[in-house]
């Protein structure tokens, strides 16, 4: 395999045993397989035997299985290998390494070897080797952690706000009417500001963010909290929209043993609008023994609000079966499929999950057997997995079709539960066999 096909099935997982059946295969002492296919061109099996040859000091036979996937100029090997001299202490290697490969990984193979280098006294050759690339905002993070590491802020403060005066218009209101390239450039800034200690100047640029949020985090909202500046972030979260700066208030308030503040945090959101809040507090809620609270709150919360949300309904059937009220859950679940006057896939799910909690895992089985839906490929994996738990994946196996891409992994994995280990191997190695629906199955298809 060439580099090109390592990345791609390392995306896909095509053709590899997915990793998290080769967990089961070492926890089950499988380690002959997993050694096996890490030098037959699994690289899963490769991560997790070099893991295992690590752990044991056998320092060169974990270096020799990798070889071959170095030797592909792949940068995910080049970057394992580097890890792996850095941790041992091996600077020069590891950065030999990653300077030969850095070309084939792209702008994060860049920020990689710059992050290396000045992890290792050679900070001015990182800073050198980014700064080309700034317009990357991964680039440009790491440019200026490492200019950080170096004390050159104002260097690093003056290229960034010269980003922000040369952003064009554009037509997107949604950003200020500018498109600045790195999309990062003003909060990276406001991070420069902050480590200078020059806090207020860092609050007043994240003020002027038209995008407050990324990845449910307002680095706002956290600048405020890290510097003790409550009732700022007070304010703040009372006109802060999404509710990201009032789950950061609510954090720091349970951290330092303030629980009832941090309820009042969520509350002042009114949780009956947003499923986030509401979900969050039922959550704060039951860390802290107020289970029934927690439950009240999701069960009337209004469907306007996303009460008959799939998500914000199996975080309240997880908070029935925590609390011990499983059958109050199936209810409710009940209540719901009448009210809503349909029967979607994720009702019986849900539904299965709360019988299984309840001690009755014979009848959901007996209920997913009876299902219309029941030949469709998720509810079959659904109960496939009930009569696997059930001790019983033979029936589990039979019941999936390999022929359906998204069944592979899942029969795999019960396969390996029914002890048929090689077949499940088999399975992940063979080319999807698309078969049409309808289509009897003939002796020419895989025989699981």
């Amino acid at each position: 395999m060439d580099a090109a096909e390592l990345d791609r099935r390392a995306r896909t997982y095509d053709g590899w045993i997915p990793p998290h059946l080769v967990s089961w295969l070492i926890d089950h002492g499988h380690l002959g397989v997993v050694e096996r296919e890490a030098h037959g061109g699994d690289w899963f099996c490769a991560q997790a035997w070099v893991c295992i040859l690590v752990g044991q000091e056998r320092r060169e036979e974990a270096l020799e299985v990798l070889t071959p996937y170095l030797a592909t100029g792949w940068w995910r090997a080049a970057r394992s290998v580097a890890e792996l001299f850095e941790g041992w202490e091996r600077v020069d290697e590891a950065i030999e390494v990653v300077r030969s490969n850095v070309g084939s990984g792209g702008l994060s193979a860049v920020k990689d070897f710059a992050l290396l280098l000045a992890r290792h006294g050679r900070g001015d050759e990182a800073f050198d080797l980014l700064l080309p690339y700034v317009g990357d905002w991964l680039v440009a993070e790491a440019l200026v952690k490492v200019g950080a590491g170096l004390g050159r802020f104002e260097e690093v403060a003056n290229l960034l706000i010269a980003r922000i005066d040369a952003g064009r218009e554009t037509g997107w209101p949604d950003f200020g009417g500018r498109h600045t390239e790195p999309s990062n450039a003003l909060e990276l800034l406001a991070t420069v500001r902050e480590q200078q200690g020059r806090v207020d100047e860092a609050i007043d640029l994240l003020r002027k963010r038209e995008i407050t949020s990324v990845n449910g985090r307002d680095q706002l909202a956290d600048l405020l909290a890290r510097h003790d500046r409550i009732e700022e972030l007070r304010e703040y979260a009372a006109t802060e929209s999404l509710g990201d700066a009032a789950q950061c208030l609510a954090e720091y308030l349970e951290q330092r043993g303030d629980v009832a503040g941090a309820v009042e945090a969520y509350r002042s959101l009114s949780p009956d609008r947003s499923p986030n809040t509401a979900v969050a507090l039922a959550q704060l809620l039951a860390r802290h023994d107020r289970g029934n609270e927690a439950i009240e709150l999701l069960r009337t919360l209004p469907s306007a609000a996303g009460g008959d949300d799939d998500w914000v309904v199996d975080a309240l059937c997880t908070l029935y079966v925590d609390q011990g009220r499983v059958e109050e859950g199936l209810a409710h679940l009940d209540d719901r499929r009448t009210r809503l006057g349909c029967e979607e896939v994720e009702f019986f799910r849900l539904r299965s999950k709360l019988l299984v909690a309840c001690g009755r895992r014979e009848q959901a089985i007996e209920e997913a057997q009876v299902r219309p839906e029941r030949d469709t490929w998720y509810e079959a994996q659904i109960l496939a997995g009930l009569l696997s738990d059930a001790g019983r994946p033979q029936e589990a196996v039979a019941l999936l079709d390999p022929a359906i891409p998204a069944n592979r992994s899942v029969l795999a994995g019960h396969l390996m539960t029914a002890g048929r280990v090689e077949d499940a191997v088999a399975l992940v190695h063979q080319p999807p066999v698309y078969v049409k629906p309808g289509r009897p199955r003939s002796d020419d298809d895989p025989p699981f």
